[in-house]
């Protein structure tokens, strides 16, 4: 399997691209701000071909590039319901305005094509399987993916704003709520194995046996009670 990700502007916001191998179909996660360029140069380099493109939430940091990448490839977006009016107005989402010289290089509305996605569903992309789990508490309509292991690989997490090395997602701009947090956390990270490793949307990779050990709000919801955590990531 292959995946190629990057941070990508002013929130160094991971995109990925995976795909069985070099050469083949891929799916594109995340493509955020300023991403279309390290988006074609992945695509050049590895010889892939898009056929989705999927999306862990709505907030800008993440889905500001889907309109030109699905355009130039003809593609479909997916991304949850409760997040969907985020690609059409980013500054409700996040209760404020994201300035007007930011704005003035993104492209905002949606894809042509656009499916949303459901807790639980199954997708079967480019030949990949991707199971969805809906994990509010960053935003309503976060989403987190993961694939199955296989005979040369772990399992892979692609968490989103859920979950990061050391640290969560922030829960103060609208939408985002604590305790549906805590309990997507305990749902949907707590069960996976120690060797499934984490891909999420800002900052180094982790495993979920990293987090489990270290991670003061994997921690808590482990003990199933506070224990003193320390403020959240303070990412978009």
């Amino acid at each position: 399997m292959l995946i190629a990700g990057f941070p990508a502007g002013a929130w160094g916001t991971n995109c990925y691209l995976v795909a069985p191998a070099a050469g083949e179909e891929c799916v594109i996660i995340d493509p955020g701000h300023q991403a279309t360029e390290g988006v074609e140069e992945a695509l050049k380099k590895h010889r892939l071909k898009p056929v989705a493109v999927v999306l862990t939430h709505g907030h800008i940091d993440h889905v500001a590039s889907v309109v030109p990448v699905c355009g130039a490839h003809d593609v479909p977006a997916w991304i949850h319901p409760e997040d969907r009016y985020m690609m059409s107005d980013p500054e409700k989402a996040l209760g404020r305005s994201i300035g007007m010289p930011l704005m003035g290089e993104l492209t905002v509305g949606e894809p042509d094509d656009v499916k949303e996605l459901t807790d639980g569903a199954a997708l079967s992309l480019a030949g990949l399987d991707f199971s969805v789990s809906h994990a509010p508490g960053h935003t309503k309509g976060s989403v987190t993916f993961q694939m199955p292991e296989s005979a040369d690989v772990p399992s892979v997490f692609f968490s989103g704003d859920l979950l990061f090395a050391g640290s969560i997602g922030r829960t103060d701009l609208p939408g985002g709520d604590m305790d549906e947090m805590l309990e997507s956390l305990a749902r949907v990270c707590l069960p996976l194995d120690d060797s499934t490793v984490v891909l999420s949307g800002h900052g180094p990779q982790t495993t979920i046996g990293r987090e489990r050990a270290t991670n003061p709000y994997l921690r808590e919801v482990a003990a199933g009670h506070g224990s003193g955590r320390p403020a959240p990531r303070r990412g978009m």
